[in-house]
């Protein structure tokens, strides 16, 4: 019966561990930058000047982006020179339309030595469904 009881604490204890794992808000653990959309406005208000990048074409931006964005077309030869203007040291927030190009801005901007950056679940187009 004592065996009983330590594997039955133990598997309580595993699955404790489990359920408290990280949700995917803090980027340094989640290998892919994707966020929520309520993560996403979360964090970046919790930011004075928030870093917000959007890495459409300059013809979708055109259209209508996130109040405060800065359009950084994913696309461009440009690109990562543009994103050396940026502060490594703070959060840096990029969507897309779909989520496709900011998760390879992702990608790069991690690989250029950026500390926290967030890509925005779903990107413009859901958002503006929102």
């Amino acid at each position: 019966m004592k065996n009983y009881s330590s594997l039955s604490a133990f598997f309580l204890f595993f699955l404790f561990v489990a359920c408290s794992s990280n949700t995917g808000t803090n980027t340094e653990n989640n290998t892919d930058g994707k966020v929520s959309i309520p993560q996403f406005k979360t964090s970046m208000s919790a930011v004075s000047n928030p870093q917000l990048i959007d890495v459409r074409t300059p013809e979708e931006f055109s259209r209508g982006s996130l109040d405060g964005a800065i359009n950084m077309d994913f696309k461009s030869e440009n690109l990562e020179n543009q994103l050396n203007t940026l502060d490594k040291s703070k959060p840096v927030f990029i969507f897309c339309q779909a989520g496709g190009r900011s998760g390879k801005c992702y990608k790069k901007m991690k690989d250029m030595g950026f500390s926290e950056v967030y890509d925005m679940e779903g990107g413009y187009g859901a958002w503006s469904k929102q």
